[in-house]
């Protein structure tokens, strides 16, 4: 039915109630029910669907770093959908033979499954070999020493949920096993909903797909926690009990400035300068034993004068010049 009816439409209908007879309207006559699935996966709001996105962008950030560092070539991975669908659907999806790791949160009733695509689980034990991850293999079943080699990067998915869990609370993912037929690693019933995260992961030039799909029949904990907790940053903020402000602040201590001194300024024209010879005199506007200027990071930050300590040239730090223009300024 239109949102607005027309004059001719609400006559039509006051005669009709006149009458003791009820009629649709014209256009409302010719529509079609719709059907409605009420058995459809919406366990989970769109808010907090927002929220597990977010959480598996940091996810993203950190397990591509690693692989950065561990395969020796450039990684990228983003999250390409987080949904809802029926597990029946997701078994559909999966390719036989396939790369599939079963993992469960410690102390709850939630399983889920780690997918990586054949072609991605046999270019990473090719890198990993030291290989350029373009070998061809004509089986893709994943063999023993394939698995043992894979081990290395499937601890570390779970090493990296954790992390990014942890403004939710302090969940241990552990692996269960490998599987090479989705059949033989059931983690719910086929008409009950997953959570299903769709990754591409760009390694170099090549492309691969990987998912993480977890069971919803027992995540009501988690959406509990989710929804009580003021999720105002998805960063986490402490590490193995370390404050994420201690560790930048420790960073920053260590890291590298610049330091030079002046030690005066002077003005020559183009043609002296272009006439200076090994052994010239140029005179300074400073004296002796006047204050030199130390620039830390091309900003003017101390005064100090010069010297020599055990026969190496130094300089002592005699004044903070921002300290004290900030006094002066309040």
């Amino acid at each position: 039915m239109a949102e607005v009816l027309s004059q001719q439409e609400i006559d039509l209908l006051l005669n009709q109630v006149k009458g003791g007879e009820e009629v649709a309207a014209p256009e409302a006559q010719n529509h079609q029910a719709l059907p409605f699935d009420f058995r459809l996966p919406n366990r989970i709001s769109k808010n907090q669907l927002r929220t597990i996105k977010n959480i598996f962008d940091n996810f993203s950030e950190s397990l591509s770093s690693f692989l950065l560092s561990k395969l020796q070539s450039m990684v990228s991975i983003a999250v390409t959908s987080v949904d809802q669908i029926y597990y029946s659907e997701y078994i559909l999806s999966v390719s036989n033979p396939a790369c599939l790791y079963t993992f469960d949160i410690r102390g709850t009733d939630i399983k889920g499954i780690l997918e990586l695509s054949p072609d991605f689980a046999l270019c990473l034990v090719d890198r990993l070999l030291g290989g350029n991850g373009l070998g061809t293999k004509q089986s893709k079943v994943i063999t023993a020493i394939e698995q043992k080699v894979l081990n290395v990067i499937v601890e570390r998915v779970m090493m990296d949920m954790r992390k990014a869990w942890q403004v939710v609370d302090n969940f241990e993912f552990v692996m269960e096993r490998f599987e090479a037929d989705i059949d033989f690693a059931q983690i719910t019933s086929h008409s009950e909903s997953v959570l299903l995260i769709s990754f591409e992961v760009l390694v170099g030039e090549q492309s691969f797909m990987m998912n993480i799909c977890f069971a919803t029949f027992a995540f009501d904990t988690i959406l509990s926690k989710m929804t009580s907790k003021k999720l105002t940053t998805i960063r986490p903020g402490n590490y193995n009990g370390v404050k994420a402000h201690t560790i930048i602040s420790n960073h920053l201590l260590k890291t590298l400035l610049p330091v030079r001194v002046e030690f005066g300024n002077t003005k020559i024209s183009l043609e002296e300068l272009m006439n200076l010879e090994e052994g010239d005199i140029l005179k300074l506007d400073t004296k002796i034993g006047d204050d030199l200027v130390i620039h830390v990071a091309d900003k003017a930050w101390f005064t100090g004068r010069a010297g020599v300590v055990n026969k190496h040239k130094a300089i002592k730090i005699i004044k903070n010049i921002l300290q004290n223009d900030n006094q002066n300024k309040v």
